[in-house]
């Protein structure tokens, strides 16, 4: 590992992402401008299934890995010779996926000659705000919301986050998957139950926020999840019908409670006034919402992705990258794929 800073002037980075469902690549221009950013989603395969089939996954990426990689290279009006250096997510995700991304990123880096920089998934949800928030700089709160995910972090430098919070059992996004299958909405859960609960009633049900006694900034969603299945079975068994919209804003309205809430506490009790969203269910519609409304109440600043840089893409990997590119960390050739990678592990 090199750790000494480098002063560069524009810093081009390849950058490729293949931890789940979307094959994905980008050229971003100093961490902050995206040149192209290129998405090739497989979202209509996998809703066949009612979810991410792994080994479906990966025989995808390896079909269109090169096609992402060209286009975004063409978009950008640029060439791999132009490259300063390629950054790629190595974890945390589905081992075959990652391993897709991480080959091709170590084949063009040997070729080319270029710094290979290894880039934690996560840490690129939480840089995708820096593309469209150009003032937005460290330290500052995030909380970080997916499929997998739910923690609540303070980013104090680039590349440097303390866990303060996360779930312990179910992920929000995970929850959201779960219950949009239980009332039949489908994958993928989190937009159906966004979309159905824009026409319910987030009061028709009153559903359980858990609180974690001593840790005030966890969450818990397991809870909820099977309040929402036991109220299920129980309309079920009594004949009657259940309003699935209601339903849906009802349980969107406890999950968007407890993260909301949290994070406030956080800001307030640590004195941060800057407030960030990142991950899957950064770009619901009711969680942006609310937690606009509870920064504005107390006075903070509240800054989020657009949706299409809260799902999985390659110019919020190109962002990470490049701060870790200018504090000179890159990685060696035995770079692997690592599934259950924790932030800020390296």
């Amino acid at each position: 590992m090199k750790t000494e800073e480098k002063e560069v002037k524009d810093v081009y980075i390849l950058a490729i992402e293949s931890s789940c469902d979307e094959t994905a690549a980008a050229v971003v221009k100093n961490g902050r401008e995206v040149l192209s950013n290129v998405i090739s989603s497989q979202i209509a395969l996998h809703t066949l299934y009612g979810g991410v089939v792994p080994e479906i996954a990966s025989r995808k990426h390896i079909e269109k890995i090169n096609q992402v990689i060209e286009a975004a290279l063409s978009e950008a009006g640029m060439t791999l010779d132009e490259m300063t250096a390629i950054g790629v997510t190595y974890g945390p995700g589905l081992v075959g996926a990652l391993l897709v991304g991480v080959s091709a990123a170590k084949a063009i880096a040997y070729a080319k000659k270029l710094p290979l920089i290894g880039v934690h998934h996560i840490e690129g949800h939480v840089s995708a705000n820096f593309i469209e928030n150009k003032e937005l700089e460290p330290p500052f709160l995030c909380l970080i919301v997916s499929g997998g995910h739910t923690h609540l972090v303070i980013m104090k430098d680039y590349g440097e986050f303390e866990i303060i919070g996360r779930t312990r059992d179910d992920a929000a996004g995970e929850a959201f998957d779960k219950v949009a299958r239980a009332i039949g909405l489908g994958y993928p859960g989190g937009p159906k139950i966004d979309k159905a609960a824009r026409e319910g009633n987030p009061h028709a049900m009153e559903f359980p926020r858990a609180k974690i006694e001593g840790c005030p900034y966890d969450f818990s969603f397991s809870g909820l999840k099977s309040a929402v299945l036991n109220y299920l079975n129980h309309e079920k068994m009594m004949g009657v019908e259940v309003n699935r919209n209601d339903l849906a804003a009802s349980f969107q309205n406890a999950v968007v409670e407890a993260l909301v809430s949290r994070t406030i506490l956080a800001a307030r009790e640590y004195g941060i006034h800057d407030v960030v969203i990142a991950g899957g269910v950064a770009s619901n519609s009711a969680l942006r919402a609310a937690m606009a409304a509870a920064c504005e109440k107390e006075d903070f600043r509240f800054y989020h992705p657009s949706p299409i840089l809260c799902t999985d893409n390659a110019a919020m990997i190109g962002a990470a990258a490049y701060y870790e590119y200018r504090k000179g960390v890159q990685s060696g050739w035995d770079l692997n794929a690592v599934p259950n990678l924790k932030l800020g592990e390296r």
